[in-house]
Parts: structure tokens; C-alpha cells; sequence
């Protein structure tokens, strides 16, 4: 593991990211670039979830989140609160939870 701080980020995306696979995209994304959290869909029609990682990768993570999402997905924007550095990661792996 590199010396970059972890850190971890709640977020919510806004837009039509429901119903055209934006979760199961997320979480693929989210493994591909290390990180650990979770995705899931809320009764709001958004899709809320939690990263951690390397803070570069996390940001990474971020930008996807608010300019590629899902094929079919419309981003209209992504809301990221409570980014704190932490010790150790929360999570094992990169999860949908329904």
C-alpha cells in the first residue's frame, strides 16, 4: 500500500440513474479502481452510496460518478458530503446493497 492518505466520501447522484444498470456500472468502477463502499438505489429516485480508498482513486471515483455513470444513465449531478481521512477501510469490497 503507497503512503496516500484513505479517505472516505458519501455521495448521492441525481438524474435518470435508476433502471439502466448505473449500480451494478458503479460497482464494477469502484472495483476496478480498488476502492471499497457501496451503491444502492433510494425511494428518492437517486442512487446514494459510500466510497473509500487511495484519495486519488477516490476522486477518480468521483468524476465518474458525476460525468460517465452507466451507458443509458443522465447524470443531472453528484453531491458528495462527509469526506473525512480514516485510518482503515469500513468495507472489504465494493457492494450493492438492496
Amino acid at each position: 500500500m503507497c503512503s496516500e492518505d484513505l479517505i472516505s466520501v458519501d455521495y448521492e447522484v441525481f438524474g435518470r440513474v435508476q433502471g439502466v444498470f448505473f449500480r451494478k456500472y458503479t460497482q464494477a468502477q469502484g472495483s476496478r479502481l480498488g476502492l471499497v463502499g457501496w451503491v444502492r438505489n433510494t425511494q428518492a429516485g437517486t442512487v446514494q452510496g459510500q466510497l473509500q480508498g487511495p484519495r486519488s482513486k477516490v476522486k477518480e471515483m468521483q468524476e465518474w460518478l458525476k460525468t460517465t455513470g452507466s451507458p443509458k444513465s443522465h447524470i443531472a449531478k453528484a453531491e458528495f458530503k462527509n469526506e473525512k481521512t480514516v485510518d482503515s477501510l469500513d468495507h472489504s469490497s465494493f457492494k450493492i446493497v438492496k
